[in-house]
């Protein structure tokens, strides 16, 4: 089981057989529109990954930026975004604190699974890593316009239960003033021994007995999502 980082920097393509199978009930992009309708909006994805967000936000959105501090990532998302077919879209190399895009030049900041690793890794000075990225989210926003944050609520989870490791983050969104829903995104596996073996990749040892103690093609996931108006 590799670390979060190494997956970031090493392992773009077991990353997308994972979040290829997540969300299949497709809640994510409904969720996303009843707080905030895409038709023709500048949206800026942080965090993008392999463009998990990105892909499903391009065809709707009006233009979309997807900036992540992965080339490796980013060069997936990449081949994935040139297969629409689409012009509107574009993808760099950034981090959360320091994004290349003008003051109030996008309606939407979207950032999934990835605006944690602020405090996740920001040791002593998470809560300064935080607010820096916080900033520059709500710089790059327009007047009225919406910064949303998706992270996990728990995997393995029928309802709703913050890892341990991101409460004190979940804690912070609370102070900033931030509206909170969440869903479920679970993920759909081939068969038995495909979902262990990207459960165990991922998500450890233990995962992987449970997912083949209850015979989890479907694995259940909540998300949470968290967004604000400026």
């Amino acid at each position: 089981m590799p670390t979060e980082q190494q997956v970031y920097d090493e392992f773009a393509e077991q990353y997308d057989r994972l979040i290829e199978r997540e969300d299949y009930q497709n809640n994510i992009l409904g969720a996303i529109e009843k707080i905030c309708p895409l038709d023709g909006l500048d949206v800026v994805d942080l965090g993008a990954g392999t463009g998990r967000l990105t892909r499903l936000l391009v065809s709707r959105a009006g233009s979309i930026k997807a900036y992540d501090s992965s080339a490796h990532m980013l060069a997936r998302a990449e081949v994935a975004l040139q297969v629409t077919g689409l012009a509107n879209w574009q993808v760099g190399v950034a981090d959360h604190r320091n994004v290349p895009v003008s003051n109030a030049s996008a309606d939407l900041v979207i950032s999934g699974w990835s605006f944690s690793y602020l405090a996740v890794w920001g040791g002593e000075q998470w809560r300064a890593q935080l607010e820096e990225g916080y900033r520059e989210m709500r710089r790059i926003l327009r007047p009225g316009g919406t910064m949303m944050l998706l992270e996990s609520l728990g995997t393995g989870q029928e309802s709703p239960k913050a890892p341990a490791h991101l409460e004190a983050f979940f804690d912070w969104l609370n102070e900033k003033g931030f509206q909170s829903n969440w869903i479920r995104t679970d993920y759909s596996f081939n068969s038995l021994m495909d979902a262990a073996e990207i459960s165990s990749f991922f998500f450890g040892k233990e995962m992987e007995e449970e997912v083949l103690a209850k015979n989890w093609v479907i694995l259940p996931e909540c998300t949470g999502i968290w967004w604000q108006k400026v």
